[in-house]
């Protein structure tokens, strides 16, 4: 990520975290459920490769699942060698299932940012092409207005030298990956992409996001 001071950034990220959670609060207090059942919410991201990202959002405490996948393209059901292509429009996302009195769409969010770069525009890392594309696809209006007011808060604030280029989309569809994508990196340890690109970038956020870890 291109951060012009990693200190000075965090504590950015700290301060407007919690002035999200508090306006969120303040938003929604008088509106909660009055029953005592939890429906999860879902948040649907791109980040890059989503052998990365399922890796990291798995390990959240109060995520019940993580699924990769396809959005945001114009091909149904398309394959992995299909969206490669780059010509169907997908991005690879990471559906993810979430108890929202557990952790919220704002921490969620707060995860998205520190863990890729949202600056560099159909890319991450080595990994090039409109499928590696940051995106976030939210699911209702109240997703839409925290994602848009995080990526203002954050262009404000100045914590990226370069413009943020995260496409910020009305989720319509998602496909699930195929089998072989599902828990990869739990899987393919060993792989030379998941011990030099995926394990680094688990074991800094298992250092950044320990008091948020199940």
């Amino acid at each position: 990520m291109f951060i012009k001071n990693p200190l000075l950034n965090y504590f950015i990220f700290v301060i407007l975290f919690f002035a999200f959670e508090l306006t969120n609060n303040s938003t929604l207090e008088g509106k909660a459920d009055m029953s005592n059942t939890n429906i999860n919410e879902v948040a649907t991201f791109g980040s890059g490769c989503f052998w990365c990202t399922e890796a990291v959002f798995e390990k959240l405490n109060g995520v019940e699942s993580v699924i990769s996948g396809y959005s945001g393209g114009t091909k149904n059901d398309p394959t992995y060698e299909e969206i490669c292509t780059g010509e169907t429009g997908h991005a690879e996302v990471t559906q993810i299932s979430f108890d929202p009195t557990i952790i919220s769409f704002t921490e969620l969010l707060e995860v998205f940012w520190k863990t890729h770069d949202p600056t560099t525009l159909n890319r991450q890392g080595s990994d090039v092409g409109t499928q590696y594309r940051s995106a976030i696809f939210y699911h209702n209006d109240e997703q839409k207005r925290l994602s848009d007011e995080y990526k203002n808060k954050l262009t404000e604030a100045k914590v990226f030298e370069d413009k943020i280029v995260t496409e910020i989309t009305k989720f319509e569809k998602f496909y699930s990956a195929e089998n072989y994508h599902q828990d990869y990196y739990e899987q393919n340890k060993n792989q030379p992409y998941c011990s030099f690109v995926i394990t680094p970038k688990v074991e800094k956020f298992k250092e950044v996001f320990k008091d948020k870890l199940k």
